[in-house]
């Protein structure tokens, strides 16, 4: 574990560089460049607002604005996109930088680490864009929202657990880069993201239990929509589960590094 964090800070240059060089080149001939990471998930907010606003709108109690069904999806869409494109990206970065493994000698852990850094650049830059909407639609920012720091660790720290289990496997068995997608596709839509969990039927509330995003995006809605601290146990126990699935992965990824070249 040591040689590991010591790696990391040798190659540090390597990281923050690769980093850079990612987003640049992400948009390199793009007119509006990294505004794209901003448009396409308010695109989404759009279009579920102007479908569903009108049959949930009025059932989200507590918040005192004509916009609330948005605000609320907005917040939600905040922490699930950066769930998402952690895992999402882990899923498929060794295999995509298989080369880069073959010619190059460095840490091989580097690379989740490169993909967390650009997902957390396109969220930080998606989070601007929230404040700015949030305030222009009358909701003022509020001393709440520096929970967002440990929220946005707590959905870190999941993803990547989740996302290096995954992408280890998917080295060896393609198979799971199939099946993923359409299990987060799911998994968005058990999540109380684009409706409220007071709509939720009494029979299905239970299952929301076993979702670790449920705590989280309700987190996000209590800071950014109703202004109140998250409930400080739940973010704990989803802490907890977190590092055992990084734990999980790490030692997957240390038996598994050599072999990976050669299958790659």
């Amino acid at each position: 574990m040591f040689g590991m964090l010591r790696g990391i800070w040798d190659y540090r240059g390597f990281i923050l560089t690769s980093i850079k060089n990612e987003f640049i080149s992400r948009f390199a001939r793009s007119k509006l460049g990294g505004l794209w990471m901003i448009i396409h998930p308010l695109a989404q907010v759009a279009i579920y607002a102007l479908i569903l606003s009108n049959v949930l709108g009025a059932r989200l109690p507590g918040i005192e604005n004509k916009y609330a069904y948005a605000l609320y999806l907005i917040a939600g869409i905040l922490a699930w996109n950066l769930f998402a494109e952690i895992i999402g990206r882990c899923l498929t970065v060794f295999i995509d930088q298989g080369n880069l493994m073959k010619k190059m000698r460095f840490p091989r852990i580097a690379l989740p680490l490169i993909v967390v850094g650009s997902c957390l650049l396109n969220n930080l830059l998606l989070f601007a864009a929230v404040m700015i909407i949030f305030a222009v639609l009358g909701h003022a920012p509020n001393v709440q929202m520096l929970w967002l720091l440990p929220l946005t660790l707590a959905v870190v720290a999941l993803a990547v657990g989740i996302g290096l289990v995954l992408g280890v496997l998917n080295v060896f068995l393609r198979d799971i880069g199939q099946v993923v997608p359409i299990i987060m596709q799911v998994w968005f839509w058990f999540t109380p993201i684009v409706y409220s969990v007071n709509i939720v039927p009494d029979y299905l509330k239970g299952t929301l239990d076993a979702n670790p995003m449920y705590p989280i995006v309700s987190a996000y809605h209590n800071v950014l929509v109703y202004k109140v601290a998250p409930n400080l146990a739940e973010i704990g126990g989803i802490f907890v589960v977190a590092l055992c699935l990084m734990v999980l992965g790490l030692f997957l990824f240390r038996r598994a590094s050599a072999e990976m070249v050669d299958s790659l």
